[in-house]
């Protein structure tokens, strides 16, 4: 069998088992990846509409989400997985299987990748080297974290393909096929490519100091690496330039709590399989077999000293680094992420992986076998008393290590017998997969409250239903099926999760009384009338009973472009005023509430009310016009509200949750607005917390925004275009978030960044105007892609250059006539 050949069979059979293990797990529970549809099925929904020509916008911003948001940045966060691409592919209600497909190809080319990269560090037993990359392809961070997210688990790709790139660093040779290797690693995931850089570093570094090498060849190494390294993440300057730009204007991410002490025994039980549940720890498990090995390491008397001390040396400092707060922060850029603060625990499993191949490739014999043993139950036995320890774990602890040990015995004392070998390699494969099946199984998880795929269809057939864009939006909020319901049903809602959410875009909503939750990350709908007019949304979803849990609800509003007079001045002194100001009309009565029962609240001044705790309720009363609606805001409050008839639950807690405007009811005859706040503990309100829109102000409001307002609108991937009435004079306002990129002119002018109007694009119209036009461009695109491009040319040159330096140098031409002739006349002789 030739060498490549039988290198594929190696490299596709680590594939195939480690992605038919993910997929015989997956079915064995009957469950998706925990997580999978909220986060990333909203996101390939809208990739699969930006494939096929059906959605709003397009690369560079999206009209469906947070009332029109920029959308490269998130592009290169989310979706620039390759695999991803393939969701097109499939229809767009199946995007649940489409992702499935998505993680088992990731899984399968990282894993793939790994075998290979196993065999440049050592040679050793081919099939034992795919054994030991399934180890690495199905990691319990794969299981638990990176399988329901496909952004991140293209680290999974990126860490072996920087270590070839490493590797040939080491050999001194395709310089630049390594560069592309790290633009891939780049381009795929800007942060899992830098966790991966660094791990691959440090593998270099390891084998460098590995086996003894001059100091020159030394340098040399590591000169090409860093200048590898820097070409291939200057030509990912696109991805790099716009992320930049796009977190220094983004929404800051919500405080999260330091990282506590877990103790020795709650680490060490993530080493173990089938350990789930308890504490956010590093998921590193990468299986019995794989932890017998890096157990055993030290014992191996088979591989050299220096090569043991320094494998072992590595491990040590990156596990320390991996349980000490401060070097925590520094893996993950100097922040711990909300939500997974152990996103590197892939790069510390690959380590675990390449130091037990060393132990494997050298054939561990008895002695490193009962050493790794002994070290493994010491582990067992630290950890035995932690929550994720379960049942599932002993009975693997016991049952594996008996097999794994009777296999890895047999190959130790009878590797010259091809069918011992053979069978002990078949008993290895069998365990490999058995313990990989059963940890995904055991980490597996159906989400709690998930929306049946038949509740889906409906909800977004009834948002395309109600279609009207461009004059005017069809939102999906109130109701959620996912955090990016807007993405995922192809509306044009507020309700929008990233970590690219411009800030002017969630203090908009925010201001103007829409939730928020993550600390602002996750903006929702507006969900009361005036705010709805606002953003010219002509239809919505609201809460209904089963089987969809939804109830279409539609409503007059004006067009996407309105005209606010001259000399209008904004008023910010509550979420009522906020509103009439971009409005143009007065429609609330929003009067001082008195107190009027209950636990005294205390008053100070605008920045609002503070209540006492405790079960008896404070009572506060407003007058109103009767007839009208009352509605109550109460922002970040935590308690239950109870007036005209109607009592919920605001779950508020400042800054990470912002509770929406609520309605209360009908204003009574008497004009006597009552409500009860039950507070869980001390919390504020803001001073004019009730707000009574007055009986047909919106009508009339609405009647005179689309009299006056746009008489068309015409909407780009990332332009807006609108006539207006001749001769119209003050601020064209257009309902979109004034995120930085924007520019806009009037009647045929020059373009010009907008003059937002808290928070919204303004245009100023000047002497007059009958028409405006806006464009967006991600800031951070020009100079990425001069970087680039300059880039890009650099290594075609140092190509072509190399393409010919090793050219063999051709004769003479009459050197090469003469040897023609001469051949020519031997024939005829």
């Amino acid at each position: 069998m030739g060498v490549r050949r039988r290198e594929v069979l190696v490299c596709g059979s680590a594939a195939g088992l480690a992605a038919g293990g993910y997929a015989l797990a997956v079915g064995l529970r009957g469950a998706w990846p925990t997580g999978a549809g909220e986060a990333a099925l909203p996101y390939h929904a809208h990739l699969w509409d930006l494939m096929h020509g059906r959605a709003a916008g397009d690369l560079l911003f999206n009209w469906n989400s947070g009332y029109g948001v920029p959308f490269l940045a998130d592009f290169f966060a989310y979706l620039m997985n390759p695999f991803s691409w393939a969701t097109a592919l499939l229809p767009r209600d199946q995007g649940r299987f489409a992702l499935l497909l998505v993680t088992l190809a990731t899984i399968g080319l990282g894993t793939a990748l790994m075998a290979h990269l196993l065999g440049r560090l050592h040679a050793g037993p081919h099939w034992l080297r795919a054994l030991a990359a399934v180890g690495y392809g199905l990691c319990a961070w794969v299981l638990d974290v990176g399988g329901a997210a496909p952004m991140w688990l293209w680290g999974l790709v990126s860490l072996p393909l920087l270590g070839l790139a490493a590797d040939w660093c080491l050999r001194e040779r395709r310089w630049v096929a390594g560069s592309l290797c790290v633009t891939l690693a780049w381009a795929g995931n800007l942060y899992t490519a830098a966790l991966a850089t660094l791990m691959a570093g440090l593998l270099l570094a390891v084998r460098l100091f590995a086996t003894p090498r001059p100091l020159r060849h030394r340098v040399r190494v590591a000169g090409r690496a860093f200048t590898m390294a820097t070409t291939g993440v200057l030509l990912a300057s696109p991805v790099l330039f716009v992320a930049v730009r796009a977190a220094h204007g983004a929404q800051p991410e919500s405080p999260v709590q330091p990282l506590g002490p877990s103790g020795l025994g709650g680490h060490l039980a993530q080493l173990l399989p089938a350990t789930h549940g308890g504490r956010p720890l590093p998921d590193v498990a990468i299986g019995l077999l794989g932890l017998l090995l890096v157990c055993g390491l030290p014992f191996n008397r088979r591989v050299r000293v220096r090569e043991r001390a320094v494998w072992c040396g590595a491990l040590v400092l990156v596990v320390l680094s991996f349980v000490w707060t401060p070097t925590v922060v520094v893996w993950h850029g100097l922040a711990i992420p909300a939500g997974g603060p152990y996103r590197v625990a892939f790069a510390l499993s690959g380590l675990l992986v390449l130091a037990g191949w060393v132990s494997l490739a050298h054939r561990p014999d008895r002695l490193t076998l009962l050493g790794g043993a002994a070290v493994v139950a010491v582990i067992a036995a630290l950890a035995a008393g932690r929550h994720s320890v379960r049942a599932s774990t002993r009975t693997l602890l016991a049952a594996g290590g008996v097999v794994l040990l009777a296999a890895l015995w047999t190959l130790d004392r009878r590797h010259t017998d091809r069918r011992a070998t053979a069978l002990a390699t078949w008993v290895l494969a069998g365990a490999v997969l058995g313990n990989a099946v059963w940890s995904g199984y055991a980490a597996l998880a159906a989400p709690a409250d998930t929306a049946s795929a038949s509740a889906v269809r409906a909800g977004y057939a009834a948002v395309r239903d109600g279609a009207a864009w461009p004059r005017g939006r069809s939102d999906p909020g109130p109701h959620a099926f996912t955090t990016n319901d807007p993405l995922l049903l192809d509306g044009q809602g507020g309700g929008y999760f990233s970590g690219y959410l411009p800030t002017v875009a969630a203090l908009l909503l925010h201001d103007l009384g829409a939730g928020w939750t993550a600390g602002g990350r996750q903006t929702a709908s507006v969900t009361d009338p005036v705010g709805q007019a606002l953003f010219a949304v002509r239809s919505h979803l609201d809460d209904g009973p089963p089987p969809t849990g939804f109830t279409p609800g539609r409503a007059a509003a004006p067009p996407l472009v309105t005209v606010l007079p001259p000399g209008a001045r904004p008023d910010t002194s509550s979420v009522w005023s906020r509103q009439e100001s971009l409005l143009g009309s007065r429609v609330y009565e929003a009067p001082l509430p008195v107190p009027a029962g209950g636990p005294a609240p205390t008053l100070h001044g605008t920045s609002g009310w503070s209540l006492p705790g405790g079960a008896e309720g404070t009572v506060l009363t407003a007058a109103c016009t009767p007839g009208g609606t009352a509605y109550f805001h109460g922002v970040w409050y935590r308690g239950t509200v109870s007036g005209l008839g109607t009592t919920y639950r605001s779950d508020g807690e400042q800054p990470t949750t912002a509770v929406a405007i609520h309605r209360l009811g009908p204003v009574p005859a008497d004009g006597t607005v009552r409500v009860t706040l039950r507070s869980d503990t001390v919390g504020q309100i803001p001073a004019r917390p009730i707000g009574c829109l007055r009986p047909g102000a919106l009508d009339d409001a609405v009647a005179r925004l689309t009299a006056t307002g746009a008489t068309g609108v015409a909407a780009g991937g990332h332009t807006l275009a609108a006539a207006l009435p001749a001769g119209s004079t003050g601020t064209a306002l257009l309902s979109v978030p004034a995120a930085e990129g924007w520019t806009c002119a009037a009647g045929g002018g020059r373009y010009v960044p907008p003059t937002p109007v808290l928070g919204m694009i303004g245009v100023p119209l000047g002497a007059g105007a009958d028409r405006v036009a806006c464009s967006f461009r991600p800031p951070g695109l020009t100079e990425g892609l001069t970087v680039s491009s300059a880039t890009a040319a650099a290594l075609a040159l140092v190509a072509v250059f190399t393409r010919f330096s090793r050219r063999p140098a051709r004769a003479p031409r009459r050197t090469r006539r003469l040897a023609a002739q001469a051949a020519q006349a031997a024939d005829r002789g």
